[in-house]
């Protein structure tokens, strides 16, 4: 049901909503409100998935309408939709990422879905292919500007993402519940499981990801609500961090059910499986950990070019390109984090956080030092380095999900008082000494790693196409 109302209105109408005018909203806003239309979203095809921009399905001018061909695949709500948002390809075989949004209804002749997929999880949720066979669509069912249309898929992931973030924190509220009182109620060696140390590791760091992961989901929804238009890569670190902590919440939850959790009979093997999905669909987080680093370095490059007379051999030269490059850092390192600092000081946080505080400041630091040493070791080369940018992503993450955090327990001991937020407080102390030690290993790995001995095994398997060692 989550699944079915999130892909509607999330992405399958977000679309009309963001760039409709106000004809297409008038006249399709009524009936997508009260499900009478139902709504999905049309981007991937059978050789176009994280590139969107490869896509197939074609749409040309006929008059005043334009016809559209091409199929697209894993389409959520596929099935019972009546309203779908479709991109396709309006410019000619050199213009690769010139992209159009229609608004195509299944009522236009030549729009097919294909039968129900079966699925690891989310098995209720409608998924087919949509067939489009030379439907014509009028002139004002264009979504934005023509050409726009990789613009206008953005800005509508951007919102998916998000409301998977909010999903996540609602199942691994649910999980927790279950853990919890399988825990207490499973008796073993004379006392319930709960009393064992191992028990309580596992649902205490559940408690950690998900207060991070809904401080994270609110703080996103917060900069939304005041009107900010450029929350791409918040939005796609709430996605990553909220797939990955409920993936981990469900395999732990299973875990502690133990043989009970493999049996269909209870919730825990179908937790795993619906929770599966979410790393995937609305952007693989492999995609998305790029995404995320390489947008925050491209403010860098922008001003280097900018610049470029007066930087020339920054990238060789260790003093000036670390003074340079690092100022960059430091200010991206700032607006990834969504927190604008005087300094390397925050001037409204309550004062039983400063330790915390303090930590964030260091870890800024040590973001703005990892961004220079991976910029001067790669140079313009970063975009084929995916194992450094993921690195730079992984920080990233946990400076932006630390800052969430801290907001979230400042505004609670203001409302409680420090003695009624121990627990929350605990939280924070938890994830940042767990973030610490995680950025401080991933900045070692960036000089002192094994990622050419990793590419050597992939490609060694990729030749044989099998394992190469076998005993017997």
């Amino acid at each position: 049901v989550a699944v079915t109302v999130g892909a509607h209105s999330s992405i399958g109408m977000r679309g009309l909503l963001l760039f409709g005018t106000e004809e297409q909203r008038a006249r399709y806003y009524p009936k997508l409100a009260t499900g009478e239309m139902i709504a999905a979203f049309c981007l991937t095809e059978p050789g176009s998935g994280s590139d969107a921009a490869s896509i197939k399905t074609t749409a040309v001018r006929e008059g005043g309408d334009w016809v559209l061909n091409g199929s697209k695949i894993w389409i959520t709500n596929g099935g019972i939709a009546d309203f779908f948002t479709v991109f396709a390809k309006t410019g000619g075989p050199e213009d690769r990422g010139k992209l159009s949004a229609f608004i195509v209804t299944r009522d236009m002749a030549g729009v097919s879905s294909g039968p129900h997929e079966e699925k690891m999880g989310i098995r209720a949720s409608s998924t087919t292919t949509i067939t489009l066979d030379g439907v014509r669509v009028p002139a004002d069912h264009l979504l934005g500007e023509e050409g726009k249309g990789f613009k206008v898929a953005m800005n509508i992931l951007n919102s998916g993402r998000t409301g998977l973030g909010g999903g996540s924190v609602g199942g691994m509220k649910r999980l927790i519940a279950l853990s919890a009182q399988q825990a207490k109620g499973r008796v073993q060696f004379g006392k319930p499981i709960s009393e064992f140390g191992l028990i309580k590791q596992k649902v205490g760091q559940m408690v950690v990801d998900c207060y991070a992961t809904e401080a994270v989901v609110s703080m996103v929804a917060g900069l939304v609500d005041r009107g900010f238009e450029e929350y791409q890569v918040e939005a796609a670190i709430s996605k990553v961090f909220a797939s990955e902590c409920l993936w981990r919440t469900a395999d732990e939850a299973l875990q502690i059910a133990a043989g009970n959790g493999y049996m269909c009979e209870y919730p825990y093997e179908r937790a795993m499986r619906d929770s599966r999905i979410n790393r995937i669909f609305e952007g693989t987080n492999d995609v998305l950990r790029l995404f995320i680093a390489l947008t925050a370095m491209n403010d860098v490059g922008q001003q280097l070019r900018e610049l470029s007379k007066s930087l020339e051999g920054a990238f060789t030269d260790p003093i000036k390109g670390f003074g340079v490059i690092s100022e960059y850092a430091k200010r991206r390192a700032a607006l990834a984090t969504g927190i604008k600092r005087e300094g390397t000081s925050f001037t409204k946080l309550h004062a039983s956080l400063a330790k915390e505080a303090t930590l964030f400041a260091e870890l800024t630091r040590d973001l703005a030092t990892a961004t220079d040493r991976i910029l001067r070791k790669h140079g313009r080369k970063i975009i084929e380095k995916q194992f450094a940018t993921r690195r730079l992503a992984d920080i990233m993450i946990d400076l932006f999900v630390l800052g969430c955090v801290l907001s979230r327990v400042d505004a609670a001991i203001r409302v409680k008082g420090a003695e009624a937020t121990k627990a929350e407080r605990d939280i924070l102390t938890t994830f940042g000494g767990q973030a610490r030690r995680r950025i401080r290993t991933t900045i070692s790995e960036i000089d002192d790693n094994e990622d050419e001995s990793i590419k050597s095994l992939a490609d060694h398997a990729f030749d044989l196409e099998k394992f190469g060692w076998d005993t017997l």
